[in-house]
Order: structure tokens, then C-alpha cells, then sequence
């Protein structure tokens, strides 16, 4: 899981950039970068830490041109603390690109290997990013027949990387000279929608990992990149699109909906507010058809992502809904936390219980999922030790049948 994002405009999109990964923080808190293109340059700063610690003024102001992409990360694959494999990453040959990814690739490994004995490549860190970025390059230089690239020769290039390729990827990339591209894996398993600016000056583009960063920087939406689609928008704002998989099969990460996203984001047209309600609806009808004897004196939440689940779930069952838990808002997701001690620690820093809301009740706390359950145990822990009488422990999160691994 991490945020991208990418524009093209008709003034400078340094600033743009920056607001927008702040919108999309929730998806990665490890590390951020933002790279931009003018005259024929690309411009780029990264690092580690939060997208507020990693920018300053000065390094805003050597952002400069009117395209360029953004990440902020959270490791599925690589190392947590290697500033290294902070992205945009960036390849000089063919033509010179920048990649950010979202996702995590299943055959990085083999593909790792492919490129060093076969097309003659050397990745320098761990990151899956670094290895689709490579295999991006080498299939544009394969497609290419002339010392100039095209849309055809684009398309064609992303067509090799949806053979080559296995696992999630939603990609944003530079193409020096040319413009922005994006693209979405065959399955469509992590979210990429545009939206668009029309200026007195021309139309402006925006692609971004959620709606909510269309929506909070003032563009429209237009739509979802479709699986297996690419998407092309030149330096002047001409937008291109095609299919470029063999085979499509639309099967979007379900935790997506459960707990990444934020709820007043769209994806694929599905409201994650209304889903996370719904979800409420289906846990509140389990219960009562197959837990009816529990006797419930409060509905309580673990903030935030279960907060709309729980309150459906409550006015279903008519029962009372109670904020039980305050929690820290500086302390990060413990979800993306490295480390189990880190994750333990973190859980009693962020959450602290209102204990006159559990002294003597029996209370049904709800989460949006269980991931691994070792926070589950910190939370009912706190829970008891607030005087609960009783406590039921529920999951909103529909079972997990199709993983997509």
C-alpha cells in the first residue's frame, strides 16, 4: 500500500503535488518524494519521514516544471528504514523515467534475475518499485524503433510489462520529452482514478491512488483507470488511453473498502463510506442470527476506519452506541508500524479508554477487520481493565476467500 500521484497543468505543480500526498498520507507514513520536469529536466526530491518533514521551502522551490508525480510509502516490500528506496525512482535509458508504484509484485525475484542476465540491468536496492521501473525501460527500448518515442511505442511497452509482470500495480510515470503516463495491473487490484481542471489556459490532469485527492484539490473526476489500461497525457494535455492486457479480470483489493482507503474516497464508482456501513448491516444480521442471547449494553468502536460499521450496526440492532476509545491522532497506524513491539507499544499510545463508558457493561467492541490479532488482545486488555463486565470482540470485514497474495 502506498499513495501516488500525477499531473500535468498549466502552471507549476510543486504545490499540487505536496497537497495531495498530504491527502494521501494515510496510505504510506515511511517516506515521500516528488518529482518534477521542465525544459527537458527532471527535478526531484525524497526521504524519509512524514510528506511534512520531508519538504521544506527550499527543496519546494527547486521543484520546478508543470508535470511531474508524486509517492508517499509504506513497504510491502525492501526495507522500512532505507531512505534509499524512497520513490520516484529514476532510470536515465531509453529516453530517461521516473516510476512510483503502489503494490507489491509476486515475482520480483525472478524478474530481478531476468534483468541481470538477460537485459543487462542492475537494480540497487530491494524494492520491487526499482524492479517494474526496469522492466518499464527495457520494454520501451525493445518497442522502440526509432530514437523517438511515441504513444504506440508507449502502449506497446506497458502491453510487455502485463506479460512480464505478476502481482499489484498501479503505476505513475515520467517519460522525458514526452509526458505523463499511467497504468493499472490486469486485475485492477490497487485503485487509480483521474481527474481534470478545465483553465482559461487548457485542460489540466490528475491521476491519484484516491478520489479524495481529486475532490480536495478542486479537479473533477472523469473516471477510474481501467485494469490493464494505460493512460498517456502529453506536456500540451492531450489525453490517450488504451488497453493494453491480453486478459482482464476486475478483483480490487477488498481491504481497500475494509480499511486503507479513506471512507469519503470513491473507488471503481463504490462509495468506502457506504460500504463500511453495509458492512455494519451484515455484521448486525450474523449476530442476531446466530448470537441472539447476547445481552449488549454498548456499541463501541475502535477509532476510526470501524466508527461507520459500528454505528450501522448499532441502529440495526437497536442497541445503545458509545464512543469507548480516544484516540491519539499523532501516533501513527499501527497496521503500518514495523515490528510487533513497536505495533503492541503503539496500540496503548494511540487508543485510551473511557472508562465510565465500560465500568460494569457488557459491551461489544467492533473493528474493521483482524489482521494479526495481537492488537485485538491489547484493545479487550484495555477494555477489562476499564471495568467492562463483558466483552464481545467483532470483525466488519467480510471473510477473505480470493487472496490476492
Amino acid at each position: 500500500m502506498c499513495g501516488i500521484i500525477g499531473a500535468v497543468a498549466t502552471t507549476p505543480v510543486n504545490q499540487l503535488l505536496y497537497d495531495g500526498l498530504q491527502v494521501l498520507q494515510h496510505r504510506g507514513q515511511d517516506a515521500a518524494g516528488i518529482a518534477t520536469a521542465d525544459a527537458g529536466r527532471f527535478h526531484m526530491h525524497k526521504g524519509s519521514g512524514l510528506v511534512r518533514d520531508v519538504f521544506r521551502t527550499r527543496n519546494m522551490r527547486n521543484l520546478v516544471g508543470n508535470w511531474g508525480i508524486g509517492h508517499c510509502r509504506y513497504p510491502t516490500a525492501g526495507s522500512a528504514d532505507n531512505a534509499a528506496e524512497a520513490q520516484p525512482f529514476y532510470v536515465n535509458s531509453p529516453f530517461g523515467l521516473m516510476l512510483a508504484h503502489n503494490g507489491n509484485l509476486t515475482n520480483a525475484d525472478e524478474l530481478k534475475q531476468d534483468m541481470f542476465l538477460q537485459d543487462l540491468r542492475h537494480m540497487n536496492t530491494d524494492s520491487d518499485s526499482e524492479v517494474l521501473l526496469n522492466v518499464l525501460a527495457h520494454e520501451l527500448q525493445v518497442a522502440s524503433s526509432k530514437y523517438q518515442v511515441d504513444a504506440e511505442t508507449i502502449f506497446k511497452a506497458v502491453a510487455g510489462v502485463h506479460r512480464r509482470v505478476r502481482g499489484a500495480y498501479a503505476v505513475v510515470a515520467m517519460i522525458a520529452g514526452f509526458g505523463l503516463l499511467a497504468f493499472r495491473d490486469p486485475f485492477g487490484i490497487r485503485p487509480l482514478i483521474i481527474g481534470r481542471n478545465d483553465t482559461p489556459e487548457g485542460m489540466e490532469y490528475l491521476v491519484a491512488s484516491e478520489s479524495v485527492a481529486i475532490d480536495t484539490l478542486g479537479y473533477k473526476i472523469m473516471r477510474d483507470v481501467a485494469p490493464g489500461e494505460a493512460v498517456l497525457i502529453d506536456m500540451r494535455g492531450n489525453f490517450l488511453s488504451r488497453q493494453c492486457a491480453e486478459r482482464t479480470l476486475h478483483a480490487p483489493c477488498m481491504f481497500e473498502f475494509v480499511y486503507l482507503a479513506r471512507p469519503d474516497s470513491l473507488i471503481d464508482g463504490i462509495s468506502v463510506y457506504e460500504t463500511r456501513a453495509k458492512m455494519g448491516d451484515f455484521l448486525a444480521d450474523k449476530l442476531r442470527r446466530t448470537m441472539p442471547h447476547l445481552q449488549i449494553d454498548a456499541v463501541i468502536p475502535i477509532p476510526d476506519s470501524s466508527r461507520h460499521s459500528a454505528m450501522e450496526l448499532a441502529a440495526r440492532l437497536n442497541l445503545p452506541y458509545r464512543e469507548g476509545f480516544v484516540k491519539n491522532r499523532y501516533i501513527g497506524r499501527t497496521f503500518i508500524m514495523p515490528g510487533q513491539a513497536t505495533r503492541r507499544k503503539s496500540v496503548r499510545q494511540k487508543l485510551n479508554a473511557i472508562s465510565q463508558e465500560f465500568k460494569g457493561r457488557n459491551v461489544l467492541l467492533v473493528d474493521d477487520s483482524i489482521v494479526r490479532g495481537t492488537t485485538s488482545r491489547e484493545i479487550i486488555m484495555m477494555a477489562r481493565e476499564a471495568g467492562a463486565k463483558k466483552v464481545y470482540f467483532a470483525s466488519a470485514s467480510p471473510p477473505v476467500r480470493f487472496a490476492n497474495v
